[in-house]
């Protein structure tokens, strides 16, 4: 362990007023790097929770990931074999959990899902010990397919990063939109550069644009796409569309819909504490990794008070109860562990000088996942 994740071990240990913890919770996350902001927010919103509930018999241990497999599969070993953790949490990006997940659980761990959810785990890989708190990763892109459907579009070109979650984004979008495709396109994970991408969408002869590009990816393509004179509508999920990245992009986003399963003014008064109190304690919005994050320490922390993980059938019982007050309304969990909820389209917006997102409509009702069949537990 380096000297500094020691110190942010020590200081978040001290945070959640305990010296000796009788649950240890192990976070993986991305704090370095083009996806530095999305692990951030997953950490805050997480800790947040943690700190409103004055929980002293729960420390939680954070690691960064450098959003490299590698990496994330060593802190796991460590944090499993090393540290005794009971619950793992925290990644954000698909290839990661996929290099994590089925290992930790393997080994009677609990793995709590703040953000990555891909298909693999949703359908045959499930689990008994792996809960999704966020979503199924198609889900939102599932949202868009129905948004760009009932919007009218009828010659879309699509475009994702070329690994788990790029793949769930595209074929959600295939399976709610009823148009003709323009163009289907895999780019670099991590790729900054778009001009040849944009340069396809311009002669594809296409009426509209969906893309999954998160992190400092969304950034580059959202600002190039400005540029290229290209005026064609986006669609796309919330992560292209996150609070942190918004101020990055700034005038570009303007007016483009995404499809989100939370939106800071999502009436409910659980919300709007969140939101409050997040802003009086970062001094910035949240986001949707933060909401996702306070979810699901919540989430944890409501099974908490009913079983200790080390009585895993107890635990687990608790954790399906989803018996906690979500920031995102209804939340209930389909038989493979992964939210049934509403999701929404939102449009951006400038408020005084912030870049945020407004609720314009909802896309789906209740929705669960494609992959509950294929699951057998």
């Amino acid at each position: 362990m380096t000297m500094k994740s020691l110190l942010l071990s020590a200081a978040l240990t001290t945070l959640a007023g305990a010296a000796l913890a009788d649950v240890k919770v192990g976070m993986i996350t991305t704090l370095s790097g083009g996806g530095a902001s999305l692990g951030i927010d997953t950490r805050d919103g997480f800790m947040l929770a943690i700190e409103q509930a004055g929980r002293d018999d729960v420390e939680v241990v954070i690691e960064d990931d450098q959003q490299k497999p590698d990496v994330a599969v060593q802190i796991a070993d460590k944090m499993i074999q090393s540290e005794n953790v009971d619950i793992l949490t925290g990644i954000v990006w698909s290839n990661l959990a996929m290099a994590v997940v089925p290992s930790a659980v393997a080994q009677g761990k609990f793995y709590l899902s703040t953000n990555a959810a891909p298909a693999q785990l949703a359908g045959k890989g499930c689990n008994q010990n792996y809960f999704s708190v966020s979503y199924q990763n198609d889900n939102l892109h599932e949202a868009a397919g129905a948004y760009a459907t009932s919007a009218g579009y009828k010659n879309t070109y699509i475009l994702a990063p070329n690994y788990p979650a790029g793949k769930d984004s595209l074929n959600g979008f295939k399976r709610f939109y009823k148009g003709a495709l323009a163009g289907e396109l895999y780019t670099e994970l991590g790729q900054t550069d778009y001009a040849a991408e944009i340069a396809q969408i311009r002669a594809a002869g296409a009426d509209s644009v969906f893309f999954f590009l998160p992190g400092g990816m969304g950034i580059s393509f959202l600002k190039q796409y400005a540029d290229s004179g290209v005026d064609l509508p986006l669609i796309g999920p919330a992560f292209s569309f996150d609070q942190n990245i918004l101020q990055a992009v700034g005038d570009a986003a303007l007016g483009v819909k995404n499809t989100s399963q939370w939106s800071k003014d999502l009436d409910s008064p659980a919300n709007a504490a969140f939101v409050e109190s997040y802003l009086a304690k970062y001094d910035r919005l949240p986001s949707l990794y933060a909401a996702q994050g306070f979810d699901t320490a919540n989430l944890m922390l409501s099974a908490l008070d009913k079983a200790e993980p080390s009585d895993a059938d107890a635990f687990r019982a608790a954790l399906m109860a989803a018996d906690f007050d979500s920031v995102r309304g209804e939340f209930s969990f389909a038989a493979n562990h992964h939210p049934i909820q509403d999701i929404y389209v939102r449009e951006v917006i400038k408020e005084g000088d912030v870049y945020t997102n407004k609720l314009v409509a909802t896309a789906m009702e209740d929705r669960s996942n494609a992959y509950v069949d294929e699951c057998k537990m």
